[in-house]
């Protein structure tokens, strides 16, 4: 058995953003990814970057990103501030010659896509996005499946995403559902496919979960379908409230098999009494997707200590954003629309 020694060092990390999410990635550094270490994190929220930096020991903290993205000590960020912030923070961690890891959605425009995609390769720095589901065991194994060619030529996908609960509607930005919950989607339906483009998007949407918000801008629960310029059709389909759990899968069909990958069970163990069969479920997302949380950061690590970025990068996430955008642009319309070659809608 051969093992791969460590780098000399570990990459110097800092987290932008104190929330939930950003939280567990700055755990997940702390804790779970050997190459890599916490060195400060920031958030605009009085106490919140301090409380957060003084539970996993990093050295540093600042209400200003500015202050951290100054920073000679850090190699790079981790961004996971409001989405509306990503693409200034993108630019701004560039510009300071800083590796960047993004959540998604890395920007709300392909005009703002563009500038972020263009600030990392104008300073010569990894840019990451947060697309997790390649990571993950089972979705990594349908890809190579796919690239392989074991399944043939790709002709029917299908990608979807159900959230266990609509906790507070009032919260929930107009085109959420599109922007920041089915671009996951968007994303691998993309890679499953890799070298097709989308050329025609219809989508549906409305308020079913909590129609009384509808008025309020508020889509809970969306079909969308996909056409490729390969001849594959692709549906994706999210929910907010799916009382049994998380529930995340994907699908490829094509003319020589099919796989799939995701479930919504938390183990593969089965309770069989009085009352029927019963498995248990997973209602987290850091729970159904821990494992794949870790291994972007650690490939992230390794863009920084290597210099090669590997993982999904600002053109995937713009592609992304060009069916969220047409999503948007076909619930308007209450048409089928039409993307050019550079994803805007025609």
């Amino acid at each position: 058995m051969t093992v791969t020694p460590l780098p000399s060092r570990r990459a110097r990390i800092g987290v932008i953003g104190a929330g939930w999410i950003g939280a567990f990635h700055a755990e997940s550094i702390a804790a779970r990814v050997a190459t890599a270490e916490l060195a400060a994190v920031a958030d605009p929220r009085p106490g919140a970057a301090e409380q957060l930096a003084s539970a996993l020991g990093a050295p540093r903290h600042a209400q200003d990103a500015a202050e951290l993205l100054a920073d000679p000590d850090i190699d790079g960020v981790v961004i996971a501030a409001p989405a509306a912030a990503h693409t200034d923070l993108v630019v701004a961690a560039a510009s300071a010659g800083k590796a960047v890891f993004v959540e998604k959605p890395m920007a709300l425009t392909l005009a703002d896509a563009d500038r972020a995609i263009a600030a990392a390769q104008e300073a010569g720095v990894p840019l990451q996005v947060g697309f997790n589901r390649r990571f993950a065991h089972d979705f990594a194994a349908a890809g190579r499946a796919v690239r392989e060619g074991r399944i043939g030529t790709p002709q029917l996908m299908r990608s979807l995403t159900r959230d266990p609960e609509l906790a507070d509607p009032a919260a929930v930005k107009p085109w959420t559902i599109f922007l920041e919950t089915l671009i996951h989607d968007f994303d691998t339906l993309n890679w499953f496919n890799a070298g097709a483009r989308p050329t025609e998007v219809v989508a549906f949407a409305d308020a079913l979960v909590a129609p009384d918000f509808a008025d309020r801008g508020l889509l809970d629960t969306a079909t969308v379908a996909i056409r490729y310029d390969n001849g594959a059709i692709a549906t994706a389909e999210a929910s907010f409230q799916a009382r049994y759990g998380y529930d995340v899968r994907g699908e490829i069909f094509g003319d020589g098999g099919m796989v799939t990958a995701g479930d919504v069970r938390a183990t593969s163990a089965r309770l069989f009494d009085a009352n029927g069969s019963a498995a248990e479920t997973t209602r987290l997302n850091i729970d159904l997707f821990r494992q794949a949380y870790t291994d972007e950061l650690a490939v992230f690590s390794d863009a920084i200590l290597t210099g090669e970025a590997a993982g999904p990068t600002g053109e995937d996430a713009r592609a992304a954003l060009a069916i969220a955008l047409a999503c948007r642009a076909s619930v308007e319309r209450g048409s089928v629309v039409r993307l050019d070659e550079r994803g805007a809608v025609s």
